[in-house]
């Protein structure tokens, strides 16, 4: 399966590039900026959310292929390090891949390499209609 067009939407708001898109990782990258900031001038919680369900969902579509579309189910995101400015890099791999359900999480880190978000995302498999 190829990865479909993510360049419009939501991806086009947050301003997301994919560096890496496969089964088995997904590479998210972005730069924080004052649009995406929460009223004291920090890179929103909600967009850290976002960046590790759509890194998430990604890669577990990629993954389940033409034998169905996931969704996700729960999203679990932790915020560890304020950032205000600088490029942000999304790092998506699976924990547990099943019949039924995927399971993986997400590193967010600075130019420095240094964590500032981390996330795991549920996502269900759904059969072809």
């Amino acid at each position: 399966m190829e990865i479909p067009d993510l360049t419009g939407g939501f991806v086009a708001l947050l301003g997301l590039t994919f560096e890496e898109a496969s089964a088995d990782r997904v590479v998210i990258t972005w730069q924080v900026r004052p649009e995406l900031h929460q009223p004291v001038g920090i890179q929103h919680g909600g967009v850290y959310c976002s960046v590790v369900e759509t890194a998430a969902s990604v890669g577990g579509a990629l993954w389940l292929a033409d034998r169905g579309t996931v969704v996700g189910v729960s999203n679990q995101t932790d915020f560890l390090r304020a950032v205000r400015d600088g490029e942000l890099t999304a790092v998506g791999t699976p924990v547990h891949r099943g019949r039924t359900q995927q399971l993986w999480q997400v590193e967010i880190t600075d130019a420095d390499e240094r964590l500032v978000a981390r996330g795991q995302v549920r996502l269900q498999n759904l059969s072809p209609a």
